[in-house]
């Protein structure tokens, strides 16, 4: 259904240190003026609350395709679709011609129900630049399932994703999932920047 995304994430992390992750933290460390800007707030993208779209509504003649609407952060569009066994998710008014919108992850997935937004003060109103989602993978060999972190760039025309951060491999995930959206996310190229992934 969507053409994937090239993208250096490996089905196989190595293992990352807790030297490494103590490393990491400091670099993409926050200071506290810029934690006071920034915070998060969290919607469901429980798929049973959602409202089903029909696939013909995207031109979508396959049969093994499925789409829903999501209300997301102060009433925004999160669009969801699955096919070939694979998640995906964009956002906003303009959702489907988004980067987004064609990217998952290699493996067999599933969502989270919980979808984290980053957000910073702009002219005292909160305004959402990055979410977080968990992704549960499934190699499809019987092996365990992987639980991957998805940052991804919230910006009408450059909405993609910025960071994998394998939850299994990397002590306090969701901190450094959040590092890595309050770093990078903000000024991250849709076009010409490599996602990130934790472990590298």
């Amino acid at each position: 259904m969507h053409p994937f995304r090239s993208s250096a994430i490996s089905l196989a992390l190595s293992r990352f240190t807790l030297v490494g992750t103590a490393l990491l933290i400091l670099a993409l460390g926050v200071t506290s003026a810029m934690a006071q800007s920034i915070d998060s707030a969290y919607t469901s993208i429980n798929l049973d609350e959602c409202q089903t779209v029909p696939p013909s509504a995207f031109g979508d003649t396959s049969e093994d395709s499925a789409y829903w609407a999501c209300v997301g952060y102060n009433n925004s569009l999160v669009l969801v679709s699955e096919g070939d066994l694979r998640m995906f998710v964009s956002y906003g008014d303009s959702a489907i011609n988004e980067t987004a919108w064609h990217q998952t992850l290699p493996a067999f997935n599933e969502l989270n129900d919980t979808l984290e937004w980053r957000l910073k003060k702009v002219d005292g109103n909160w305004v959402p630049f990055a979410t977080i989602v968990r992704y549960f993978t499934d190699a499809g060999d019987g092996s365990e399932k992987g639980e991957i972190l998805v940052v991804t760039r919230l910006e009408p025309g450059n909405t993609c994703h910025v960071a994998y951060v394998d939850a299994k491999l990397t002590p306090d995930a969701n901190v450094v999932a959040r590092q890595f959206a309050d770093q990078f996310a903000p000024t991250f190229n849709c076009v010409v920047d490599e996602i990130h992934t934790v472990p590298s």
